[in-house]
Protein backbone atom coordinates (compact mmCIF):
# COMPACT_ATOMS: atom_id res chain seq x y z
CA UNK A 1 0.00 0.00 0.00
CA UNK A 2 1.66 3.12 -1.06
CA UNK A 3 -0.64 5.26 -1.95
CA UNK A 4 -3.21 8.13 -0.35
CA UNK A 5 -6.14 6.12 -1.99
CA UNK A 6 -5.23 2.77 -0.73
CA UNK A 7 -4.20 3.73 2.75
CA UNK A 8 -7.68 5.84 3.24
CA UNK A 9 -9.31 2.54 1.84
CA UNK A 10 -8.06 0.68 4.47
CA UNK A 11 -8.26 2.49 7.07
CA UNK A 12 -11.99 3.04 6.37
CA UNK A 13 -12.15 -0.98 5.96
CA UNK A 14 -10.38 -1.60 9.82
CA UNK A 15 -12.59 1.40 10.88
CA UNK A 16 -15.76 -0.39 9.62
CA UNK A 17 -14.19 -3.98 11.11
CA UNK A 18 -14.13 -2.10 14.37
CA UNK A 19 -17.71 -0.87 14.27
CA UNK A 20 -18.96 -3.95 13.19
CA UNK A 21 -17.95 -5.60 16.71
CA UNK A 22 -21.26 -5.81 18.68
CA UNK A 23 -19.48 -7.02 21.98
CA UNK A 24 -16.01 -7.84 23.33
CA UNK A 25 -14.50 -7.87 26.94
CA UNK A 26 -11.32 -7.49 28.10
CA UNK A 27 -9.05 -10.24 30.20
CA UNK A 28 -8.50 -14.27 30.08
CA UNK A 29 -10.27 -17.34 30.85
CA UNK A 30 -8.60 -19.67 32.61
CA UNK A 31 -9.55 -23.62 33.87
CA UNK A 32 -9.35 -24.19 37.55
CA UNK A 33 -9.51 -26.99 39.29
CA UNK A 34 -9.94 -27.81 43.16
CA UNK A 35 -8.35 -31.45 45.27
CA UNK A 36 -10.85 -32.18 47.71
CA UNK A 37 -11.28 -35.50 50.14
CA UNK A 38 -13.73 -37.62 49.61
CA UNK A 39 -15.70 -39.08 52.11
CA UNK A 40 -14.19 -42.43 53.43
CA UNK A 41 -10.93 -42.16 51.09
CA UNK A 42 -7.79 -41.26 52.17
CA UNK A 43 -6.13 -40.01 48.99
CA UNK A 44 -7.63 -36.49 47.30
CA UNK A 45 -9.51 -36.11 44.35
CA UNK A 46 -9.33 -33.21 41.96
CA UNK A 47 -12.62 -31.39 41.05
CA UNK A 48 -12.95 -29.00 37.99
CA UNK A 49 -12.30 -28.00 35.71
CA UNK A 50 -14.21 -24.66 36.52
CA UNK A 51 -13.48 -21.50 34.37
CA UNK A 52 -12.74 -18.05 35.18
CA UNK A 53 -12.86 -15.15 33.31
CA UNK A 54 -10.36 -12.63 35.21
CA UNK A 55 -8.98 -9.13 34.49
CA UNK A 56 -6.72 -6.57 35.89
CA UNK A 57 -8.60 -3.54 37.26
CA UNK A 58 -5.96 -1.19 38.59
CA UNK A 59 -3.74 -2.50 41.13
CA UNK A 60 -6.13 -5.74 41.49
CA UNK A 61 -6.97 -8.82 39.82
CA UNK A 62 -11.01 -9.56 39.31
CA UNK A 63 -12.25 -12.89 38.61
CA UNK A 64 -15.78 -14.28 37.81
CA UNK A 65 -16.83 -17.96 37.99
CA UNK A 66 -18.40 -18.94 34.14
CA UNK A 67 -21.18 -21.00 35.73
CA UNK A 68 -22.42 -22.50 32.10
CA UNK A 69 -21.20 -23.66 28.80
CA UNK A 70 -23.00 -20.74 27.33
CA UNK A 71 -21.38 -18.40 29.52
CA UNK A 72 -17.92 -20.19 28.64
CA UNK A 73 -18.73 -19.65 24.92
CA UNK A 74 -19.87 -16.10 24.94
CA UNK A 75 -16.91 -15.00 26.82
CA UNK A 76 -14.61 -16.58 24.82
CA UNK A 77 -16.03 -15.28 21.96
CA UNK A 78 -15.87 -11.71 23.94
CA UNK A 79 -12.42 -12.28 24.75
CA UNK A 80 -11.38 -13.24 21.26
CA UNK A 81 -13.13 -9.65 19.66
CA UNK A 82 -11.44 -7.70 22.35
CA UNK A 83 -8.17 -8.97 21.04
CA UNK A 84 -9.15 -8.53 17.54
CA UNK A 85 -10.57 -5.00 18.55
CA UNK A 86 -7.17 -4.61 19.55
CA UNK A 87 -5.09 -5.79 16.46
CA UNK A 88 -7.41 -3.07 14.15
CA UNK A 89 -6.47 -0.31 16.95
CA UNK A 90 -2.61 -1.17 16.04
CA UNK A 91 -3.38 -1.73 12.04
CA UNK A 92 -5.21 1.95 11.80
CA UNK A 93 -2.23 3.58 14.12
CA UNK A 94 0.30 2.38 11.80
CA UNK A 95 -1.88 3.23 8.56
CA UNK A 96 -2.62 6.92 10.15
CA UNK A 97 1.20 7.05 10.71
CA UNK A 98 2.35 6.44 6.98
CA UNK A 99 -0.91 8.25 6.05
CA UNK A 100 0.79 10.96 7.32
CA UNK A 101 4.11 10.54 6.18
CA UNK A 102 3.00 10.16 2.30
CA UNK A 103 1.09 13.37 2.50
CA UNK A 104 3.64 15.50 4.17
CA UNK A 105 6.20 13.82 1.52
CA UNK A 106 8.56 12.26 3.71
CA UNK A 107 9.50 8.59 3.27
CA UNK A 108 10.04 7.60 6.98
CA UNK A 109 11.47 8.98 9.76
CA UNK A 110 14.71 7.27 8.48
CA UNK A 111 16.35 10.56 7.62
CA UNK A 112 19.93 10.66 7.88
CA UNK A 113 21.07 12.17 10.74
CA UNK A 114 23.67 14.79 10.89
CA UNK A 115 27.04 13.94 12.04
CA UNK A 116 29.10 15.50 15.13
CA UNK A 117 32.21 16.71 14.66
CA UNK A 118 34.59 14.61 16.80
CA UNK A 119 37.05 16.74 19.44
CA UNK A 120 39.81 16.13 16.63
CA UNK A 121 38.56 17.28 13.43
CA UNK A 122 38.21 20.79 15.70
CA UNK A 123 41.98 20.94 16.42
CA UNK A 124 43.20 19.73 12.84
CA UNK A 125 41.90 23.20 11.69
Amino acid sequence: MNTVHELEARRNAVLEEMRSIRSMRRGTINEQYFKTRIKGRREMAQQGPYYVLSKREGQKTVSRRLRSMTELKQAQQDVNEYKRFLRRCQEFEGLTARLGELERGEQGLEQEKKRSRSPLSKIER
